[in-house]
């Protein structure tokens, strides 16, 4: 049950470990690109060219005919990896040996929807991928399996969910090879030092250069590449919104948001942070030096 390509690598793994999947459960198809047609999930599309059945509920519920179908599948565990839909608990009860989630976080640190941003986001140097067995409540259930990953310093969002994703799909065979022995041990979640990393609302998103340098760079790393933090420049009514996708602590000081040089070095409220890969909108990325040759911001330029 998986929704995203987060997910592809664990049903490629599952597969590569000769598990023998009943049926891949994904969100609808949505409706993007030109034209706006519908268009599978990564999961549904992987799991299609794997001849693989593939069911699309919009929603599960504990009393209709698709917790029948489900049971018809007669699976002895279920796994789920960013899914996208609740799970009541009748369908939980519907296996052998329970559901098993892969989650990107140092469980119970950040909990819920947004774990890779809010790692990032908040300078955590450490994050995890886990493997819990899933309760009802939210990814409350016990770790069975836990890798700690470390998050470098300027490694963004996009480079840390590729390596979860990799991560992740071996703990998750791992996982699944010790509960066939049943030797799958459980480790209850402690009560302490829970937090919870909320969805990313689009207004998180735009700089406020009154932050200091640090907290600045880590939302850059932390939304990039999607949504991607942002700041607006040029004369007014005229102005240009550029997303970063890249930054990197600088030297200097100065009013914040004003552009004190070397090239896209701004001035914050405590310290700098310098702009290493930035994107127009309608446009590709490219590096800040390609940027300036046709968007000059000379020192003194002021950002907001």
């Amino acid at each position: 049950m998986g929704t995203p390509e987060f997910a592809v690598p664990t049903l490629d793994a599952l597969l590569s470990a000769g598990h023998e999947i009943a049926a891949v459960y994904s969100q609808p198809p949505r409706r993007s690109g030109r034209g706006m047609r519908e268009r599978p999930s990564p999961v549904h599309a992987y799991a299609l060219e794997k001849e693989i059945p593939v069911l699309t509920p919009s929603r599960l519920r504990g009393d209709d005919e698709a917790l029948h179908t489900f049971k018809a599948h007669e699976a002895d565990a279920a796994v789920v990896v960013a899914y996208g839909l609740l799970l009541p608990s009748p369908f939980l009860a519907a296996t052998r040996l329970g559901f098993y989630n892969l989650h990107p976080s140092d469980l119970p640190r950040w909990r819920g929807a947004a774990p890779i941003q809010r790692a990032i986001m908040a300078g955590d140097a450490v994050t995890a991928a886990a493997v819990m067995r899933m309760e009802e409540g939210l990814d409350t259930g016990p770790v069975v399996l836990s890798e700690p990953v470390e998050i470098g310093t300027e490694m963004t969002a996009g480079e840390l969910h590729d390596v979860l994703a990799v991560r992740g799909a071996e703990l998750m065979v791992k996982a699944l090879s010790a509960l066939e022995a049943e030797t799958l041990k459980e480790t209850p979640q402690a009560a302490g030092g829970v937090t919870y990393a909320t969805k990313i609302d689009k207004s998180e998103a735009r700089i406020d250069f009154s932050r200091p340098a640090l907290e600045i760079h880590n939302q850059v790393r932390g939304l990039s590449p999607f949504p991607g933090a942002w700041f607006e420049v040029g004369p007014e009514g005229r102005r240009e919104r550029i997303k970063v996708l890249r930054s990197r602590l600088a030297e200097g000081s100065g009013t914040p948001g004003e552009v004190i040089g070397p090239g896209l070095t701004i001035a914050c409220g405590e310290g700098a942070v310098e702009f290493l890969e930035v994107q127009r909108a309608g446009k590709r990325p490219c590096s800040a030096e390609e940027f300036l040759r046709g968007f000059p911001c000379p020192p003194g330029t002021r950002l907001a």
